[in-house]
């Protein structure tokens, strides 16, 4: 979906970095659906015997002794099972993601920080294609993994690893944020090495539809959490919270994550949005093929030419301001397209209702000015409280008279309208894309969230043995 810069164009002013964003505006005919999702890897029970049965519920880089392999296996297992549709990604030798090519075109495969399986999406016209790629990625992961006695779970947060017991991947960025993240939050390592998330990317017409499309997601995006919401449990116990992700991000870095105000302001703009982003602070920038440190220095102070350590015999670009964007992590990010960051990952049908959810809500202009209408109700304040409330309430948070599953059932009223207005008919199945939405009007009239679901296992079935939730998980 980006457009990438040039990396020789100097970044000079506010309105030049806006133009940036704008370049993201396009016709409504090329409007697209990017879905991607993260999955936690495990090594399988009958690849495991004696003492080596503890570290079940990780998986290692390179192959250690106690498991059968490694996320490096994977990726490679991967490229050369469609050596025509995946080119390896390096960093310093390594291999960390794979870049699709001919009928993977515009997709990815790549590596979150303790080795979280990640595929990003091709942009795709229909939620029956994003379905498709979603099915098609598990053929492809599911016997390539068992084959090599691993398995994979997409939940929300690691359910037995403590951050120690978790690997590193080799990606340079990552280094830069392990040591920057425990000067700014207190879990921001939790965030990095024991969540994992279902993110969809839509486009936006215009810098007007920009502003309506981004006020609507900030706000409701804790109601996603709530709706989604798959991990309860940190360490083999149960907690007192439905989204463990969720929590998470409430203390990871607020200099860079949370709800910002002026998405909300009356005048909220690309030039708005640059400038929050001018004062969040740096990780890295790239030359010569290789990332440098500038972690906490300013992007503002180093482009109006002060002085900035490690900053001094280079000047930021366009390319470098792309870069950055990529390192703010609001609940809606803006890039040259709006990433929806608020959902747990989970199964594969509540994935898919995660992209059906927010693609009837933005992409009909009658379903988008009912969300906006809706939204308008209550000051954005409230959806602040909202998202501090709902990683252990979920549905049951308090909202107005009532609870955010009242709120909820309104959404997806309009997202079904939204939907059935598209008139996107699968021809060989006949069915319509509001199909998608389907685990989710089950969640409003009562049915118990993935986390809560999870909870009943815990406390019957499994008689407290959290580690069978990988099984029962599984892609």
């Amino acid at each position: 979906m980006p457009v990438d810069q040039d990396n020789t164009v100097p970044a000079r002013s506010v309105s030049q970095l806006a133009e940036v964003l704008a370049k993201g505006c396009k016709p409504r005919d090329l409007w697209r659906i990017g879905t991607e999702h993260e999955k936690f890897g495990f090594v399988r029970p009958e690849a495991v015997s004696g003492d080596a049965a503890p570290q079940a519920g990780r998986v290692a880089y390179s192959s250690p002794p106690y498991t059968p392999a490694g996320i490096e296996d994977m990726l490679t297992g991967v490229q050369a099972s469609e050596p025509d549709n995946w080119k390896p990604v390096l960093d310093a030798g390594k291999i960390i993601g794979l870049t699709g090519q001919n009928a993977a075109r515009g997709s990815a495969i790549s590596l979150e920080p303790a080795g979280q399986f990640e595929l990003s999406g091709a942009p795709l016209e229909t939620l029956h294609q994003t379905a498709q790629e979603l099915s098609e990625h598990y053929e492809t992961v599911r016997p390539l993994a068992r084959r090599l006695g691993l398995g994979f779970s997409p939940l929300g947060f690691h359910p037995t690893a403590s951050r120690a017991d978790l690997p590193w991947m080799p990606k340079s960025r990552y280094n830069i944020m392990k040591n920057y993240m425990p000067k700014v939050g207190t879990m921001g390592l939790d965030m990095m090495q024991r969540t994992c998330t279902v993110q969809v990317n839509l486009d936006f017409g215009s810098e007007q539809d920009m502003v309506r499309k981004m006020q609507v997601a900030m706000a409701l995006q804790p109601v996603a959490t709530a709706l989604f919401a798959n991990s309860p449990f940190v360490e083999g116990k149960a907690t007192k919270f439905l989204s463990n992700r969720a929590r998470a991000w409430t203390d990871t870095d607020n200099a860079r994550a949370g709800m910002p105000a002026c998405v909300f302001s009356d005048n909220f703009s690309f030039e708005s949005y640059v400038e929050w982003a001018l004062d969040v602070p740096m990780y890295f920038i790239m030359r010569d093929g290789k990332m440098r440190d500038v972690s906490g220095r300013s992007f503002r102070a180093w482009m109006n030419g002060d002085r900035q350590d490690g900053l001094e015999d280079v000047t930021p670009t366009l390319s470098d301001f792309e870069d950055h964007l990529t390192t703010a992590f609001p609940d809606v990010r803006l890039k040259q397209f709006l990433e929806m960051r608020g959902a747990d990952a989970g199964s594969q049908e509540m994935m898919l209702a995660q992209s059906a959810l927010w693609v009837g809500l933005l992409y009909d202009d009658a379903a988008l000015e009912s969300a906006y209408e809706l939204v308008k109700m209550r000051p954005w304040e409230d959806y602040v409280k909202m998202r501090a409330l709902v990683p252990a309430q979920a549905l049951d948070t308090p909202w107005g008279e009532g609870t955010v599953r009242d709120l909820a059932a309104q959404m997806i009223a309009i997202a079904m309208d939204g939907l059935q207005a598209r008139g996107n008919v699968d021809e060989e199945s006949g069915v319509d894309e509001w199909v998608y939405l389907s685990p989710l009007t089950s969640l409003v009239a009562g049915a118990p969230t993935q986390a809560e679901r999870w909870l009943e296992r815990y406390y019957g079935a499994w008689m407290g043995d959290v580690s069978r939730i990988f099984l029962e998980s599984e892609i």
